[in-house]
């Protein structure tokens, strides 16, 4: 091999590299949020999104009292990207302990994608034709789809649905209207 066929494959491993790196920052899969496995802590997110922002949000525990500023349910960690673009909100699986682990992932940008194309664009109808929808549950305002195969929760809005928000009746697949946009996805860890 002459020096300028190296150099020509030496480049083309790394744009490959780079390719891959790129895609793997944005895909979802069970126990994986881009760079985010069910083996990541609180402690690495500063190192994982080392590029972007990471605003952290604690809840008050024992710390907190009836005078508290706000009022956060549990510890949440949320990434930016450098526009300003919420990315990301993590949760950990114990308050207050950076060596914890992660709860679950709730994805806020349709940049996050499976390998089958889900994303927060897709509507009902991608989720129905390429994943098994395990169970379906109402809550107030929401209709909860869990996808086993992801270990993943995916919201959809009641009144998208045409569902009044105080019924709490059972739904079925079939009541789902196929462009019925996806409110939020969770990705929850194990």
């Amino acid at each position: 091999m002459n020096n300028f066929t190296k150099i020509i494959f030496i480049l083309f491993i790394s744009f490959l590299l780079t390719q891959c790196t790129k895609e793997n920052r944005f895909l979802i899969e069970k126990n994986r949020v881009g760079v985010i496995t069910n083996t990541s802590s609180i402690l690495d997110l500063k190192r994982l999104y080392a590029n972007d922002s990471l605003v952290v949000r604690l809840s008050e525990g024992e710390m907190g009292g009836e005078d508290s500023k706000y009022l956060v349910a549990s510890d949440e960690y949320i990434v930016y990207s450098k526009e300003g673009k919420q990315l990301l909100t993590i949760v950990p699986k114990k308050e207050h302990d950076s060596t914890s682990g992660i709860k679950y992932v709730q994805i806020m940008s349709s940049e996050f994608k499976t390998a089958k194309e889900l994303s927060l664009k897709s509507p009902f109808k991608d989720v129905n034709a390429n994943y098994l929808i395990n169970n379906i549950e109402s809550s107030l305002t929401s209709v909860t789809l869990f996808i086993d195969e992801l270990n993943a929760t995916i919201a959809l809005d009641k009144t998208d649905l045409g569902i009044n928000i105080f019924d709490q009746k059972e739904i079925k697949v079939g009541q789902i209207p196929d462009m019925v946009k996806i409110k939020y996805m969770t990705i929850w860890f194990d």
